[in-house]
């Protein structure tokens, strides 16, 4: 088993992770390809069956493996479990949580306040990007930055995915434009406070630390009610991804 296969579906479900890893040093990619592939995997687990207790033991596999590399057991020969035993070793089993917070996802669950998207983004961007930065380099003094920079960027994606969530009951339990204003005003402050705090963070962090292309114009649209989250999004062509990938590469500026 090789990074080929993580490699491969990192480029093509998640492209704007994609091309944060290729800034990062040669020596971290091998971490990032492999836990960016994990976390697609345990995030579709629950979307392979319909029936909620069927799609539940689908990651609870996930979850045991998981939990058993964290004892130091190696996994069984798996095209994404293999390469992330030899990128994280025992370091592995810390990344249980991360699809533990995924069961909500098995049962179809709707979140009735802007307070559970919270707590629910926090539990799987939130920790998906800590992950990342702490093999970064991130020290400790910086878990509240990494943390603000995880909720907004996080938040913004689940906007951003908001007219995909609601028809599977992953979204809101009712179509509140001003949820989606304060969910949005959360992402904001959450990005500006990260932002102030940036010098905490190394500069080999910025990989890891990447919200994606547009979010500020995205935040700011909804915060204007130019676009109605639950219908709508706000486009990136290729070249504005491009062009976002090309800063972060030649500026390591992450922030706004």
């Amino acid at each position: 088993m090789t990074l080929d296969a993580c490699t491969d579906l990192v480029r093509t479900q998640d492209p704007d992770r994609f091309g944060a890893v290729l800034v990062a040093r040669p020596q971290d990619r091998p971490a990032l390809i492999t836990l960016y592939a994990l976390n697609l995997e345990i995030a579709r687990a629950p979307f392979q069956s319909r029936e909620p207790m069927l799609a539940e033991m689908r990651l609870q596999w996930w979850i045991d493996r998981l939990d058993e590399m964290g004892t130091g057991k190696p996994p069984p020969l798996h095209d994404v479990l293999t390469p992330l035993w030899e990128a994280w070793g025992e370091g592995a089993g810390r990344i249980a949580p991360l699809a533990e917070a995924r069961r909500r996802d098995c049962a179809r669950e709707p979140f009735t306040a802007p307070e559970e998207v919270v707590a629910y983004v926090n539990d799987t961007a939130g920790r998906l990007m800590g992950l990342a930065a702490e093999r970064l380099g991130s020290p400790a003094a910086a878990r509240t930055v990494v943390a603000d920079q995880a909720l907004g960027a996080g938040l913004a994606a689940w906007l951003r995915a908001l007219p995909r969530l609601q028809p599977l009951r992953l979204g809101l339990d009712q179509a509140r434009p001003e949820d989606a204003v304060a969910l949005a005003g959360l992402a904001r402050d959450a990005l500006r406070r990260a932002a102030r705090s940036r010098r905490l963070l190394p500069r080999q962090a910025a990989a890891a630390l990447y919200p994606g292309p547009r979010v500020p114009p995205f935040l700011d649209a909804v915060l204007r009610g130019d676009i109605n989250c639950f219908a709508q999004t706000l486009e990136v062509t290729p070249f504005q991804r491009r062009a976002s990938l090309a800063r972060l590469a030649l500026t390591g500026r992450w922030w706004r």
